[in-house]
């Protein structure tokens, strides 16, 4: 059994949705409202697919997230049995003041034929490399040295690499130690998928993603990158012991301080949809017309290696999820 073609457009439409009903709410200052609004068209969108859907990745516990919960059973109960990891707004502060990034994205697997972790909602840090540098780095070395490899494959100097991570505390030793090497940093304030997915890409302005960020989100690179050829290394990292004894449940197994490669992230049939929310560099923002509105997209495959970079105009007369 091979996923249908049609199903990685179906879930593009789910990323559409939820990325034209949170950009109504772009500069309103309002996280709440904007997650909602994508929440509520994502879980509408999804809803309707023929599938039997259940989210392993998504906006937390059933109790803690009102929509689309990890366990949520999803779809019109017909079709294929498909684990779906969710991020309706990745990048919710960004939306609500308006700052240039945020996207909306699905990830989904076969059951039998691919398989997503069920990441706890804890942090990891990562290590991110596109196609060219695949097989190359070791994130348990140094980063100068997987920068010097990083720029081998590239066919660079170190100083000309960029390396995207989130702008946090936590990340002043790493900081220091790029600069060191003399490459380049990108800081944003939210959105780490967002840098890994221009990491992945060759066109992209990221050569690397490195630093630490949610897991989850882990998970959803993870996807992107089996999609695009390219290579995620991770590792979990425990702020207390509750978040190691959850992980060893949720992972089954003791060992939850190993690296964690693409086999253990994602694996086989998967699809991968984004949309863009407030423009990026990868993909453009939602632009509201008089007729309707024009979304940027991007829909991939593992299996065939397809990556379709899609314009949309939406014509609000129309149901935007069709």
């Amino acid at each position: 059994m091979a996923m249908d073609r049609n199903l990685g457009m179906d879930f593009v439409r789910a990323t559409e949705a939820a990325a034209l009903s949170s950009g109504r709410w772009v500069g309103k200052g309002d996280r709440h409202a904007v997650d909602q609004a994508a929440c509520e068209a994502m879980r509408r969108t999804l809803g309707d697919i023929d599938m039997k859907g259940v989210v392993v990745i998504g906006e937390g516990e059933r109790d803690e997230a009102p929509m689309l919960y990890i366990g949520e059973e999803l779809g019109t109960g017909n079709g294929y049995a498909v684990q779906i990891a969710v991020d309706p707004v990745e990048g919710t502060n960004l939306v609500a003041t308006g700052q240039p990034g945020a996207i909306s994205v699905v990830a989904a697997a076969i059951e039998g034929e691919g398989k997503l972790l069920r990441a706890p909602d804890i942090y990891m840090d990562k290590l991110v490399v596109g196609p060219a540098a695949k097989g190359a780095v070791d994130i348990t070395l140094p980063p100068r040295m997987n920068l010097k490899v990083i720029a081998k494959s590239l066919g660079k100097e170190v100083q000309d690499l960029t390396v995207g991570m989130l702008d946090r505390p936590r990340h002043e030793q790493l900081i220091r130690e790029i600069r060191q090497a003399g490459a380049r940093i990108r800081l944003v304030s939210d959105g780490d998928l967002s840098l890994a997915l221009e990491a992945l890409d060759p066109q992209g302005e990221i050569d690397v993603l490195m630093g630490i960020g949610g897991a989850p989100e882990g998970v959803l690179s993870a996807a992107a990158a089996l999609c695009m050829g390219g290579e995620i290394q991770a590792r979990l990292v425990f702020r207390n012991e509750q978040e190691r004894e959850r992980a060893k449940q949720l992972l089954g197994t003791e060992d939850v301080d190993r690296v964690l490669t693409m086999e253990d992230l994602a694996w086989g049939n998967v699809v991968f949809a984004a949309t863009g929310i407030t423009g990026g560099n990868l993909l453009g923002g939602v632009r509201y017309t008089g007729w309707g509105a024009i979304t940027h997209s991007v829909v991939m495959r593992s299996r065939s290696g397809t990556i379709r970079w899609l314009e949309t105009h939406h014509h609000f007369h129309h149901d935007p999820r069709y």
